[in-house]
C-alpha cells in the first residue's frame, strides 16, 4: 500500500521536529564537555541550522538514489528489448 501525500508530509514534519529537538538537547548536553558556553537562543539557532543542513542532505541523497533507480530501470528495460 502506498503512503498518501498527506501522511508523507506528516512523516517529514515529524522527522524534522524530532531531529531539531534531538539536536538542541544534544548540544545542551555535549557543548559543556568541550568548554563551549552558549545561550539557549544560540542553541536553538544552531539546532535550526543543523536541521536545514540535514534536510538538504536528505533531499540530495534521496534524489541521487532516485536517479540511480531510474537509470537502473532504463538499463533493464533496454536489455529486455
Amino acid at each position: 500500500m502506498k503512503q498518501s501525500r498527506l501522511m508523507s508530509l506528516v512523516e517529514s514534519l515529524t522527522n524534522v521536529l524530532v531531529g531539531y529537538g534531538i539536536a538542541v538537547v544534544t548540544q545542551i548536553l555535549i557543548f559543556p564537555w568541550f568548554g563551549l558556553q552558549v545561550t539557549p537562543a544560540q542553541n536553538m539557532a544552531m539546532g535550526g541550522i543543523f536541521t536545514v543542513v540535514s534536510i538538504a542532505r536528505s533531499f540530495a541523497l534521496r534524489r541521487m538514489f532516485e536517479a540511480v533507480r531510474v537509470r537502473r530501470g532504463e538499463r533493464q528495460s533496454a536489455c529486455r528489448r
